[in-house]
């Protein structure tokens, strides 16, 4: 009978361990969501502090790694990383819970701008509001941009990789799909063939 007890008071706990953290994920994944106003590059900031740094749900080289693969894939940046880091903290429930949190607040801004304030677009303090957010979101996009460099181990003797790559995008106009391609060919056999002779 004793045994029974503490058995039913363990589940209960794991229980409620679980509704709190399909609470508190909503609500991070709702403020990441809710921060869409500049761009998915800012998020990434507020991702990296919320789930990194702040709740320590996964650890910085994984993160590095999942960024990677949410840029690489088809989608929206910050749906593809909270899809990821849902799957991996509570599989398909907890994947669901994050996406849920992070679309939100974008279906809830549009729905309000439709509705409401597509006649205020051309107000003059409307438009110096956002042209004043402009610079401060260089330093944002700046700073998980420096972070995810040096823990990708990016130094002087392969730095040269991103900047070929940034040329090749910004100036040449190359489809970034076949640079992906081209990142993950050249890994493969970087991994296969010359690693193991370093």
């Amino acid at each position: 009978m004793e045994k029974d007890k503490i058995t039913t008071t363990d589940n209960t706990q794991i229980s409620a361990a679980k509704d709190n953290f399909y609470k508190e994920a909503f609500k991070t994944f709702f403020k990441i969501g809710a921060s869409t106003l500049n761009g998915r590059h800012t998020q990434l900031q507020i991702i990296q502090e919320e789930i990194v740094e702040k709740r320590k749900w996964i650890p910085q080289e994984e993160f590095t790694d999942i960024v990677a693969i949410a840029q690489s894939c088809p989608g929206i940046f910050t749906v593809n990383i909270s899809l990821l880091i849902g799957f991996k903290l509570r599989k398909t429930p907890g994947a669901i819970c994050t996406c849920l949190g992070t679309v939100l607040p974008s279906f809830l801004i549009i729905l309000a701008i439709t509705l409401f304030f597509h006649q205020f677009m051309d107000v003059p303090w409307i438009a110096a509001i956002f042209r004043g957010v402009r610079p401060a979101v260089v330093a944002l996009i700046a700073v998980p941009t420096f972070m995810l460099a040096k823990e990708s181990h990016i130094t002087l003797s392969n730095c040269w990789i991103p900047i070929i790559t940034a040329i090749l995008i910004w100036l040449l106009g190359v489809n970034p799909v076949f640079v992906i391609i081209a990142a993950v060919i050249g890994g493969y056999l970087y991994g296969k063939f010359i690693k193991p002779t370093e």
